[in-house]
């Protein structure tokens, strides 16, 4: 979805046992407008098969978690997988063209089936 739409991929990179942040440092490193981290579930909790996506406008050092969105519980018995991608596309078409993400980003996505629509809260 994303490089149909325009979007340059950057390398892909792994980082075994790597926490939220670490997406600035490597978003940083490679000069990036954006960065999307993909996140196992950690061991432990209730639905070790999830996946959460987390986002950054800007990526740099230094970034708190109210500059991040997060699309979470990305699973067959969760979120699924394919409406988790237009989510995302959605969210991140918008944080690229306001300039900005985390808190002041708002996703009012009506799952299943509903029209996907964005508001930016007072600034």
């Amino acid at each position: 979805m994303l490089a149909s739409n325009g979007w340059r991929l950057a390398p892909l990179v792994v980082v075994k046992l790597g926490r939220v942040a670490i997406q600035d440092e490597v978003g940083s490193l490679l000069n990036s407008k954006m960065s999307l981290m993909l996140l196992g579930e950690r061991p432990g909790l209730g639905s070790p098969d999830s996946l959460g996506a987390y986002f950054t406008f800007n990526p740099v050092p230094g970034r708190t978690d109210s500059e991040r969105n997060c699309v979470s519980n990305i699973r067959a018995r969760g979120l699924p997988p394919e409406a988790a991608a237009a989510k995302l596309n959605s969210l991140l078409a918008a944080s690229l063209r306001l300039g900005l993400s985390g808190i002041r980003l708002k996703d009012e996505t009506q799952l299943p089936g509903g029209a996907l629509r964005m508001r930016l809260e007072d600034l």
